[in-house]
This record gives C-alpha cells, structure tokens and sequence, in this order.
C-alpha cells in the first residue's frame, strides 16, 4: 500500500501531486514556492498602493486621447468582475473584453451585464465558432490529457492582444493574484501559450480546420509583447486581496452572485473539474486551490481539510450537467465513457513548444525582478 505524505502547512500532498517534494520540516515545494516568490510577484499596505498609482498614472498618460486607456478581460467570476470595480475606482477607462465559448452559465452573463452597466464600462463580445470550438474541444479530450481547457485560455488571449491592437492600447489589466493562485503543477494542465501544441491536436484528432479560431504564434507573442510594448498587469497584486472581503463588496455594490466554485462560472469549466479530472485522472484542482487560500492565510488548514471532504459535485449538478454536457457536444453517453477510460496521456506525448515556453517564463520572471515588466 502506497503511503501518502500531505505538507504541514497546506493540504497538498503525494497524492493531490505526484511529483510533489517535500523538505525535512514536511513542507511541501508549493510553498516553498510561494514564500520565495510572493515578495517578487506581490506589495501590499502602502508599497503597493504606491507601486499601484504610478502604473496608474502610466496607463491615463498612455491613454490620454483616446477612447480607452486599458483592456480588461470579464468572465463573471470574482477576479474578472473585481478587477472591473477596482478599475472604475482607480479612475481609468477600461473596455472589457468576453470572449463567448458556448458554455457561461446563465449566472455568470447576468454578472457581466449587471455589473458593467453599473459599472459604465463598454463591452467587446467575441463569439467563437461553435463548431468548430466544439470539434476543438473533443480533440482534447480525445487527447487524454489534462489540458482540455487549454483552448480557451488560448482564444483568450489571443482576443485580448487582438483589441490591445486595434484600439492602440498598452495595458491589459489581469484578474490574476499570485496571493490565492500560486500553485503551479504541470502534470494538471499545460499549453496556454503553444499553439504549436493545439493546432498538432486538432490536425491529429479533429475532423475541422481552424479558419476562424483566435489563436497567437510565438511570433504574434514576440510582436505584441516587444515591438508594440504591451503589457499585462496583474492589478490584485498590488492590494490586499482577500476574497471573502471582495465577494461581500461586489455583492452589496454590484448585485454580483456566487456561482459555486472557482472558475465554475463556465458549465464546461465546472464538468472539467469537477467530473473528468477528478474520476479519469485523479486531480483535484480543489486541492490547490484550497492550498493558496491557506498560504493567504485566508482559511485555515483545518477549514480547507473539511472543504475537500466534500463532494466537488453535488449529485443533482453534475446529473444535470452530464445530460446537457453531451447535448452540447453531440456525443453519446457510451461516447464519453469510451473518452473516460482511454489510457492517460501526458502533453509530452504529442508535438508541443516546452522548452521554448519554459525560456519564456524565466525570461518573464528575471524582468519581472529586474523591475522591467508588471508584477
């Protein structure tokens, strides 16, 4: 019998990660992780409401004249729709950009359309072909790995760059925080940024070309990043985050809703984590999750152990979400268990850009501390 070992401070363990390394105090490498790069990535208190205001004052001055000064993406969830608050406070002009793959719950389009007529902020919809994003979507899954939600973190971006462009924007403010998001296990998902990688599967599993798919090459990346100067800012980490304190303001000023979940504001997003991942490859992403909220000191260890004992998937949910998850699809019920019992595949089993997205992290990462690129 396999013995599994959990970190001390978190609730990670050999089991949530299995390539997990712990030290001789029974800390996991997450957090080591997390304390090594929080003072890079993270200000808080009066530092950060300095470093805050001078990115401030360099978006206005960049976006002086124009219609817009920033580009935000909006999703519905917490992150997405704070950021939308947090800008609107900061005085800037942003244009918030959606991007409709065919599965936001009704929950989550009322959370956009409530929050940015409050808010006065103009939106940009892209609505992707739903064939062919469908047809994307099954390659994935037929590829057996974990990244079947790569496509849309990919379409994503591409939009984002695509209206940075167009409307001659340079900051795209992120609703990323490394405080609550930190934790980082390839094995549970890889490709945001190889193209390489997605168009391989598609060509190998797919049965349609993608014509009209929002896609970015490493060349689009370099263009975008280098010659225009466009830069992503990840606002929330120059704040004191804390998501309780957050969902309890856009509650009481924006009418906001919870939806159940990180990420849940997608149907396919919830299906994903809370159905496939769990039962075909053994992930629970809650465990990360869970994880950065206690390094945040937000939850205690002790109240993330008691999450994870419950179900991710409350049985009547998912029972809805199966029969409409299919429909959605066009596959048979025989079709997916045929999908969930194909052997587990690895993103290094198929065509892919790894190491050159590796060099491009630490690139980031080394002008993120030199000071030359935004926390």
């Amino acid at each position: 019998m396999k013995i599994i070992q959990e970190c001390r401070r978190c609730i990670m363990s050999s089991a949530a990660d299995p390539d997990i390394v712990f030290d001789q105090e029974g800390i996991c490498n997450h957090c080591r992780r997390y304390d090594e790069l929080l003072p890079q990535r993270v200000l808080s208190g009066a530092e950060g409401r300095a470093a805050l205001g001078r990115i401030v004052e360099a978006i206005k001055s960049h976006g002086s004249g124009k219609e817009y000064d920033c580009l935000i993406g909006i999703s519905g969830g917490v992150d997405s729709t704070y950021v939308a608050y947090l800008t609107k406070q900061l005085g800037l002009r942003p244009l918030a950009v959606h991007v409709d793959n065919g599965w936001n719950s009704e929950l989550a389009v009322k959370n956009i359309e409530l929050a940015l007529r409050k808010l006065g902020i103009d939106l940009y919809t892209e609505v992707l072909d739903w064939d062919e994003f469908r047809d994307l979507q099954l390659s994935f899954l037929r590829a057996s790995t974990t990244d079947m939600e790569i496509p849309t973190d990919h379409a994503i971006l591409a939009v984002l760059w695509k209206q940075a462009l167009a409307h001659n924007i340079k900051y795209i403010i992120s609703g990323m925080n490394f405080a609550t998001e930190s934790t980082f296990v390839q094995s549970w998902a890889y490709g945001h940024w190889d193209w390489r990688y997605i168009k391989g599967l598609q060509k190998r599993f797919g049965h349609r070309p993608l014509k009209t798919f929002p896609h970015f090459t490493m060349l689009d990346l370099f263009y975008v990043h280098v010659v225009r100067g466009v830069r992503s800012v990840s606002i929330l980490n120059y704040v004191d985050y804390d998501k309780t304190k957050v969902m309890e303001t856009l509650s009481d000023e924006l009418g906001w809703r919870y939806y159940g979940g990180k990420h849940y504001e997608s149907v396919y997003t919830r299906f994903v984590q809370g159905y496939i991942l769990p039962r075909k490859f053994k992930v629970d992403k809650r465990y990360g999750h869970l994880s950065d909220m206690i390094r945040a000191k937000q939850i205690t260890r002790e109240q993330a152990l008691s999450e994870i004992a419950k179900s991710p998937y409350p049985e009547d949910l998912l029972a809805k979400d199966y029969s409409f998850v299919l429909k959605k699809l066009g596959i048979s019920d025989n079709e997916l268990q045929e999908i969930m019992s194909a052997p587990v595949r690895s993103f290094a089993d198929y065509d892919n850009s790894h190491r050159m997205m590796a060099a491009l992290r630490r690139a980031i990462s080394f002008a993120r501390n030199a000071g030359l690129y935004p926390r």
